[in-house]
């Protein structure tokens, strides 16, 4: 499944409310196309994780972003969980290269621009602590590197996929100075 595509009608980010909303409706978008496909082929993979609430997480995170963003979007994020419309994705693979394998990729892949590039290298590390703190709320979710033998497809759909109380885990988990 395809990562979003920009439509150019996103929020500017001036009502930090009316952005939550935003995302969290495309979000769940997402989310509700990868429970179709998973009905007809049994494992689905998601260019970018359909929950995104790491995003502005890591933005507030790096001083990006206000916390004030991340709070809203996290009360979004827990009504749809309250409603089984968002959810955590059964594993999540998560590669985050060193510093200079990224620069070789941004002088030698034409292919793509990369306007927001040095923003996203400073996210590596934020990043690291959401997704030590999802691995640390459910063991398992979270694979560090591609596995040898490809995708994993031998995969039990997990029970607590859209549960609130895991939610409130990751959240519970992640870095002091990023609780909500």
């Amino acid at each position: 499944m395809a990562e979003y595509a920009p439509t150019g009608k996103e929020p500017d980010g001036s009502d930090e409310g009316q952005q939550a909303a935003y995302w969290v409706q495309v979000n769940s978008g997402r989310w509700r196309q990868a429970v179709e496909l998973e009905k007809e082929h049994r494992v689905v993979l998601c260019d970018g994780d359909p929950l995104k609430l790491h995003y502005s997480w890591c933005l507030a995170r790096v001083g990006a972003a206000p916390w004030s963003r991340f709070r809203h979007e996290l009360r979004y994020v827990r009504q749809a969980f309250g409603s089984a419309q968002l959810g955590f994705g059964d594993v999540v693979l998560v590669s985050i290269p060193p510093l200079h394998v990224l620069r070789h990729h941004e002088a030698t892949d034409m292919t793509r621009q990369r306007r927001s590039f040095d923003l996203h290298v400073t996210l590596a590390e934020p990043l690291r602590e959401w997704y030590s703190a999802v691995e640390r709320a459910e063991p398992g979710r979270v694979l560090w590197s591609w596995p040898a033998s490809g995708v994993p497809t031998n995969l039990d759909k997990r029970t607590q996929r859209c549960d609130p109380a895991l939610l409130e885990r990751v959240i519970e988990y992640l870095p002091e100075r990023g609780r909500a």
